[in-house]
């Protein structure tokens, strides 16, 4: 008896990700079979059910990878902050500008004062842009608003691009971004805010998946940002942190005793952090668009996140001050140049392990049976194509919960 299937995928090479299997767990022969949206088989041909399929799909030699995940951005913005970049091109430090009144704040001017539609018109076109190298799932954080209305309008904005593109949303609060200027330096007073005031409510009306903060000498201090990790725990929120980017500031060890799903930069991580990362399962997200944009000389400490066997993800980071990139594919090319990252690392940073740092390991970022059929099939001959090219998008197609633009079809339809 053949097994019902929506979708079958033959004659294709996978990149299963899967962590039984070694390396990218590489498939020659390979089929993928869907339904209801789910994976039902992912593996090689001649160990295949027979699929009884309303569509077979001949990929005629292509690759299938897992759908990629951006897990970090901050795609809602209002304005740009191309004047600042002209600023740091001329010698100005990024310390130096934040300190004068631009940086984050600039944007959160600009967030304040554009409406809900031109927010979400903007950020359309820079998800488009993500979605179009092969994305399914993309996190977007809050933290140009820094007040409760603005803050709102921005998760408002990014569960409304859940809705309106084929893309799996998550979103992330991130009121502790920096001070604004109406709290007159009082960063104590201002975290208070964030806790009783922000969270609760941004909580409560179901706009957020998790909490994020930035533990920074520019920004708060590591016990500034562990009471915002304890308003997340009354929430049963999961957290994240920007850490250690421009100092070691004690924030992997911070994100590590709340168990967080991620730290992300870490360019000043200690090996005690690093440490207390693989204690607690917390992923290294590494940024290399901010890392190349800030013209930093300081990689994240690489040998040592993997002789700690911290898993390593990749993200675009995509924000208008320090990495206005809209590109995975370019993002790992620069893990690969500029970080010193494998081919493998840098495949499994955009897939499994961005999958685990939005939490959602156990439902995307491999190909396996019972996860989501989220597939990004490549016009390649192997996969390091992905990391080499710079500017070049070998997408053939991508399905997002099993559904996808026909290639070719070679079965008739199932007649249930």
């Amino acid at each position: 008896m053949p097994e019902k299937a929506d979708r079958v995928w033959r004659n294709a090479r996978l990149a299963t990700l899967a962590r039984a299997q070694p390396g990218l767990g590489i498939v020659e022969d390979g089929v993928v079979a869907c339904r209801g949206g789910r994976i039902v088989y992912a593996g090689p041909s001649n160990a295949a059910p027979h699929f009884a399929a309303m569509e077979a799909i001949d990929c005629e030699g292509r690759w299938i990878t897992p759908g990629l995940v951006d897990c970090h951005t901050h795609l809602v913005y209002g304005g740009d902050r191309v004047q600042e970049f002209e600023l740091r091109m001329a010698g100005k430090s990024y310390e130096e500008i934040a300190r004068a009144g631009g940086g984050i704040r600039s944007t959160v001017r600009a967030t304040r004062a554009a409406s809900e539609e031109a927010l979400l018109e903007s950020a359309q076109r820079r998800i488009d842009a993500l979605i179009a190298e092969g994305v399914t799932t993309i996190e977007i954080k809050s933290g140009y608003g820094l007040e409760l209305e603005p803050e709102r309008k921005q998760l408002r904005v990014a569960r409304q691009l859940g809705n309106l593109r084929p893309v799996t949303v998550t979103t992330t609060f991130l009121g502790a971004h920096a001070l604004p200027l109406e709290a007159n330096q009082d960063k104590d007073a201002y975290i208070a805010r964030v806790c009783e005031e922000m969270l609760p409510a941004v909580a409560t009306e179901g706009l957020v998946d998790s909490v994020d903060g930035f533990c920074e000498t520019i920004a708060f201090t590591p016990e500034q940002i562990a009471r915002v990790f304890e308003a997340a725990r009354r929430f049963n929120l999961p957290v994240k942190l920007h850490a250690d980017q421009l100092s070691n500031s004690g924030g992997a060890a911070l994100a590590a005793a709340y168990r967080a799903q991620s730290a992300d930069h870490l360019e000043h991580t200690d090996e005690e952090g690093i440490a207390a990362m693989a204690k607690a399962d917390t992923v290294a997200v590494l940024l290399p668009g901010a890392f190349y944009f800030l013209r930093e000389t300081r990689p994240p400490p690489v040998a040592l996140i993997r002789r700690h066997r911290v898993p390593i993800a990749l993200a675009s980071d995509c924000n208008p001050g320090t990495s206005p990139l809209t590109s995975l594919l370019l993002a790992m090319n620069m893990g690969a140049i500029l970080l010193r990252l494998s081919v493998d690392e840098c495949l499994a940073g955009v897939t499994r392990e961005a999958a685990k740092a939005v939490g959602q390991e156990r439902e995307i970022g491999t190909l396996e049976a019972g996860k989501w059929c989220d597939l990004a099939i490549w016009s390649i001959e192997r996969p390091a194509e992905l990391i080499y090219f710079m500017g070049f998008n070998p997408l053939h197609a991508r399905v997002w919960r099993g559904n996808s633009p026909k290639l070719s079809s070679t079965a008739p339809a199932y007649d249930p």
